[in-house]
């Protein structure tokens, strides 16, 4: 029964369990469950396919960072 409709019933089975269901929110404010969400502007979206390709070419940019940094003292 549905409390803003009192007429409709349920038609799910007494088998399926949704109490450990998530349900993620959509817009600006959604949580990401595998990790961090980073929001990227469009001209940099067109540029990488998925998250795959932009991992890539952050772990690029940390190699070459890192080899061109000074010898500490």
């Amino acid at each position: 029964m549905n409390k803003n409709n009192p007429d409709i019933t349920d038609d799910l089975r007494e088998e399926y369990d949704l109490t450990s269901l998530r349900v993620r929110k959509l817009g600006r404010n959604r949580r990401s469950f595998a990790g961090h969400t980073v929001r990227l502007d469009p001209d940099v979206a067109e540029m990488f396919p998925d998250a795959d390709a932009v991992n890539e070419a952050l772990r690029f940019l940390i190699r070459v960072t890192q080899q061109n940094q000074p010898p500490k003292l």
